[in-house]
């Protein structure tokens, strides 16, 4: 095989042994671009790239139209970057999603849009990366194009990894145009993508995305025109792909520090961590997480308290999540994904966590104690699961409170919490930790939440006094309301602040408020601190733009701390907190519905099961919607939709259904006893399907039916919803949603400072 990666284990090796047997001689040859080359060089657009491949009639076929109208539509809907497939071995196959020309043409058009908007100033990026296949590639394709454009591009020493809250973070606190990360978070081995960070280190919006997406239209456009479209890749060393200011500010970690500092690092919760016994153990899927976080934890003085499984970086994610076999027991190549709480269920109908079994916990875990806290990391770093080591002894009560857990043998499990437990019992133990400090009244508080996450924050909120505003999934999302409550802070400091959440309700969060918590139920949070949050330039924010794993493990390192001080454990600790918040909401679930093998290796076939997959995914989301949008839009009553549901699924019970809304980018289904979301993936062909509330069984019945449904249109869905106003609604969802987020926008115009790191 002539390719030069080298497979680290044999079901890599099967990996790339179908990706190499499934990729045509032609693409094989493909020599497009040579980033082995270190001088300057152009890579010339030719009006053939823009059509299918024919041997005969088009050689020079790469089919870059069909690529582009995909990459815009996912530009559109995208809620963590443009993610999808490459090739991971021949990273110039345009047949699939993420592509070096595609990576080429993106950052080329988001160059030439920065360069409109500040003609003739220094504009100054940040690129960083994680591990997976050919993200050193396109880091160096990043900054290489981005340098013979005239742009300044800062990237670590040697282009190592760096995690995706610190890219966000730099691109804030060093005031730059803003950034590009590669990574496709825990997604599965073979699938990239680039989060475009904007120059507050948030995630771009839609209308960002659409700047540069009209830009790659105005490339091709010239290309069709003149026949061809020159790129410049400027020379390895140029000077302005700069390492040295990297190397200067050791990559950000003291800034970084500095900031934890003021925040969950305070004195407190470091001395909670430093008197503990047990180490806390931190499991780095992907390796990538140990080159930043050993530094922070270092600094801070508390590495010996922890200790790192699987430190090395590796593409494969040292085989986690990967299986010879798909869940119906077919021999073949199948990624889960790493992401450590999704649920299978085995041919005999057992539910099982399939990437937690790839981790070999019965095993590796053998020496360390009961009470042991596990805490799990993704290849970005910006998620994280928290388990922990109990006697299996408290089965009966893990079971009735449905908190998971995993047998470990000899007596012993693994308790996995949820996202939305662990972070409630984080949440609460923050509290307890500015109260004793005197702090917790020095302001208002107030959580932003996406309204998938758990029924149980909004309860543990209202009985701590604790405002709430819900927004769709994405923390891009929740970066947009942080910087709406901030424009109003430096508009009138001493007026009450109030924002609009996707309900369309105004949420007063009064007077110089802070934010206690930011988060989703996917696993990712950030903690605001107790002052505002400066840049080198001097702006402010409450709280950074990206979710960060290691504020995560800091403040699960206290509690656990505390915890074993006190002889308890977290799930005990979390049954404290449902009891004296006076919780029902304590339980919760999420089924996802994929349509497709992801880890398909024919890309033919993987694009046209996928093609299927959307289609069922929008029919099954439009179903729902269109029901929403039409009694939001006065075009049908909530009565009608209540007939509509309980004709659909005879099994199910609406008659304490209290309404039916939309929140952004699904559907939100509020009962007195439980809520159900359905959302189609805004990165993927696929259903999620979410519930909380006071019934494990039926939350899980309900959202597994209603995900689970064709969405085929019944006579009755017909007689209240007319084809026209189906047709229409994804369009009409749209304008509401665009409505939320441009109600009082915090549309600052950015301005470039004078540098002076």
């Amino acid at each position: 095989m002539n390719f030069d990666k080298k497979a680290s284990c044999p079901l890599e090796e099967q990996l790339f042994k179908s990706v190499y047997e499934r990729t045509p001689q032609y693409v094989k040859d493909l020599n497009l671009m040579d980033f082995s080359n270190k001088g300057e060089f152009t890579f010339t657009l030719k009006k053939e790239h823009l059509y299918p491949y024919d041997e005969k009639t088009n050689p020079q076929g790469l089919n870059l139209k069909d690529w582009f109208a995909n990459y815009a539509k996912e530009a559109k809907v995208s809620t963590a970057g443009i993610r999808g497939p490459q090739n991971i071995l021949y990273p110039q196959d345009t047949r699939f999603p993420i592509n070096l020309v595609g990576i080429v043409l993106a950052t080329l058009a988001k160059a030439l849009v920065a360069k409109e908007k500040y003609p003739n100033q220094q504009i100054m990026k940040l690129a960083g990366r994680e591990v997976r296949y050919n993200s050193d590639l396109f880091l160096d394709a990043i900054a290489r194009i981005q340098a013979a454009q005239g742009i300044k591009t800062l990237v670590p020493v040697e282009k190592k990894t760096i995690p995706i809250w610190l890219a966000s973070f730099l691109a804030f606190k060093l005031d730059l145009v803003g950034g590009e990360y590669i990574t496709s978070s825990h997604g599965i081995s073979v699938k990239n993508a680039t989060k475009d960070l904007n120059s507050q280190g948030s995630q771009y919006l839609p209308e960002e995305s659409a700047e540069f997406v009209q830009k790659i239209q105005e490339i091709f456009d010239e290309t069709e025109k003149n026949g061809s479209y020159e790129i410049k890749i400027s020379a390895l060393d140029n000077p302005l792909i700069d390492e040295k200011i990297m190397d200067k500010l050791n990559d950000g970690v003291d800034l970084y520090v500095e900031y934890l500092k003021s925040g969950v690092a305070e004195k407190d919760n470091l001395d909670f961590i430093k008197k503990a016994q047990k180490k806390i153990v931190i499991e780095n899927v992907g390796g990538s997480a140990y080159r930043t976080l050993s530094r922070v934890l270092n600094e801070l003085n508390i590495s010996d308290k922890f200790v790192w499984l699987n430190e090395k970086e590796d593409p494969f994610f040292h085989s986690i999540g990967k299986y010879d076999v798909d869940p119906k027991g077919n021999k073949t190549f199948y990624d889960y994904s790493v992401d450590a709480t999704v649920l299978a269920k085995r041919p005999d109908g057992e539910k099982y966590f399939p990437v937690i079994e790839t981790l070999h916990y019965d095993k590796v875990l053998t020496d360390y104690p009961v009470g042991t806290a596990v805490l799990i990391t993704d290849p970005d770093h910006d998620r994280l699961t928290v388990t922990q080591i109990e006697d299996e002894k408290v089965v009966p009560i893990l079971e009735k409170s449905g908190i998971s857990y995993v047998k470990l043998g000899n007596g012993r499990i693994l308790t996995v919490f949820t996202a939305n437990q662990a972070f409630l019992l984080l949440m609460d133990f923050r509290m307890k930790m500015l109260k004793a400090q005197g702090k917790w009244d020095n302001h208002p508080r107030f959580m932003i939440k996406t309204t998938a996450s758990a029924m149980s924050w909004d309860e543990w909120a209202k009985a701590n006094n604790v405002a709430v505003v819900n927004v769709p999934v994405g923390f891009k999302e929740i970066a947009n309301i942080m910087k709406k409550v901030e424009l109003k802070l430096k508009n009138n400091p001493d007026a009450e602040v109030s924002v609009m959440d996707v309900y369309g309700e105004r949420i007063n969060l009064g007077k110089s408020p802070r934010l206690i918590f930011g988060g989703e139920e996917s696993g990712g949070m950030i903690m605001g601190g107790e002052e505002m949050i400066k840049s080198l330039a001097g702006r402010e924010a409450i709280a950074m733009r990206e979710k960060s794993a290691t504020e995560a493990i800091l403040v699960a390192s206290a509690l656990s701390s505390k915890l074993e001080e006190e002889n308890k454990t977290m799930s005990e600790y979390l049954l404290e907190v449902f009891k004296d918040n006076d919780i029902k909401g304590q339980f919760d679930t999420r089924v996802d519905i994929a349509y497709y093998n992801e880890s398909e290796p024919d890309i033919d076939k993987l694009k046209a099961a996928k093609v299927a997959g959307e289609q069922l995914r929008t029919k099954n989301d439009l179903f729902y919607l269109s029901m929403a949008i039409a009694i939001r839009s006065g075009k049908m009553t909530f009565e009608n939709a209540k007939e509509v549901l309980q004709d659909a699924f005879k099994e199910l019970n609406f008659d304490n259904l209290k309404s039916i809304k939309f929140v952004g980018d699904g559907t939100y289904l509020e009962f007195d006893d439980k809520y159900i979301e359905i959302r189609p993936s805004g990165t993927d062909a696929k259903t999620k399907a979410y519930g909380a509330g006071l019934n494990f069984d039926e939350i899980g019945k309900y959202a597994s039916a209603m995900g689970n449904f064709s969405g085929d249109r019944t006579e009755i869905h017909k007689k209240y919803i007319s084809e026209e106003m189906y047709d229409k609604t994804k369009d009409k969802s749209m304008e509401y949603y665009l409505e939320f987020v441009n109600d009082e926008a915090n549309n600052e115009v950015f301005v470039i400072p004078e540098y002076k790191f």
